[in-house]
């Protein structure tokens, strides 16, 4: 699809901080990050909704994995594993940290977006990358 960046960032005319990437998926972090860490998981072929994507139980295997990966780089507690479909219209599924003593108090707050340094999330790209290669 022409207007949408995540396809724009798929053919890499819209740089990002990419931790994973094989031939059907792809993983980067959020521009917005609600936690260090935040990744978004997209297929690589343009499905709008993620219930279109196939296959299917793949996307979620791959969630998981990355989700530990995700957690072994960062110490967090959980991985938030979280579809709204709303944004960017192409399938998407947000794995977002949660940490201990984070803002997030009794849940995801999607406005509590932070500021991270393009050096951190540089730095946690790879620890995510170096992690996953470990499972």
């Amino acid at each position: 699809m022409e207007d949408c960046v995540f396809c724009k960032i798929i053919k890499g005319e819209v740089p990002c901080f990419k931790v994973y990437k094989d031939a059907m998926f792809m993983a980067f972090l959020d521009i917005n990050p609600l936690n260090l860490g935040h990744t978004l998981l997209i297929p690589k072929q343009h499905f709008h909704w993620v219930d279109e994507v196939e296959p299917y139980e793949q996307y979620w295997r791959l969630a998981r994995k990355i989700s530990q990966a995700i957690k072994m780089a960062t110490g967090c507690v959980l991985v938030a594993k979280i579809v709204y479909g709303l944004g960017v219209p192409h399938a998407h599924i947000h794995l977002i940290p949660k940490y201990e003593n984070d803002d997030h108090i009794g849940g995801i707050h999607p406005n509590n977006i932070k500021k991270i340094s393009s050096v951190d999330m540089s730095q946690i790209t790879q620890k995510i990358s170096d992690s996953f290669s470990q499972l």
